[in-house]
């Protein structure tokens, strides 16, 4: 038999375990942008940098592949397989470099088109310090960056342009409103779909394509390409 004060206990605690459980997506929202802004260390301003001034010769675009580092060929990071098939139409595949500034990969391009390719080197949920790294370093302005993310609510094999507004659930997106402090960046959304039966959304995003979905995927990257280049 459980005795009174130990009832109190386990009622107490079964209410804070509720209240947790209620405001957990919140929390993590939080400590999320506080671990952006740690990261970033300062306030998003293009043009920052000396170097800036050095690449930029004219209106320069940023085209920004979100994911997750170490996990290609995911769903979630589908926005970074759109990014490597830019770089091979535009011939500069080989030509990817780490940019410890920017905790991410770039390329920049001159030729067709001024453009900076990135590929951030940081998780997810914190790629917006990346992005506004990238931003800050290169000159570019927000209305000039294109994200290029998975999209749930599309099936495979959809795909289309954003322009700006909230993130619709996606966190990678939100960290880029966070870290650059406005939501004007259009977006290339990649449709994934949403997991079948009682899979969870976690477990999907973060699962492989199937070979089914592989033979939809390359057809999907080609129109991405496309896509992207009418927005440069």
């Amino acid at each position: 038999m459980i005795r009174p004060n130990k009832l109190g206990l386990f009622s107490t605690l079964w209410q804070f375990l509720s209240l947790f459980r209620k405001n957990f997506a919140t929390m993590r929202r939080l400590l999320t942008r506080i671990m952006s802004r740690v990261l970033l260390s300062e306030a998003f301003t293009p043009l920052m940098s000396s170097e800036a001034q050095i690449h930029a010769k004219g209106r320069r675009k940023l085209v920004v592949g979100l994911g997750n580092p170490g996990m290609d060929g995911t769903r979630h990071s589908v926005g970074m397989a759109v990014l490597g098939a830019l770089a091979a139409r535009l011939r500069v595949a080989d030509r990817w470099r780490p940019d410890k500034h920017v905790s991410g990969e770039v390329i920049v391009c001159e030729e067709p088109t001024s453009v900076v390719l990135l590929r951030p080197r940081l998780l997810m949920n914190v790629n917006g310090v990346s992005v506004a790294r990238a931003a800050g370093k290169y000159g570019i302005q927000p209305e000039d960056i294109l994200l290029v993310h998975d999209e749930l609510d599309k099936p495979l094999g959809k795909i289309s342009i954003k322009q700006g507004g909230s993130p619709r659930g996606h966190n990678g997106v939100r960290s880029c409103i966070d870290c650059l402090q406005t939501d004007v960046m259009p977006r290339l959304r990649v449709g994934i779909g949403r997991p079948a039966g009682k899979s969870s959304v976690e477990r999907h995003v973060l699962g492989r394509f199937s070979c089914e979905e592989k033979k939809v995927l390359d057809s999907v990257l080609l129109q991405s390409v496309d896509l992207v280049l009418s927005q440069l």
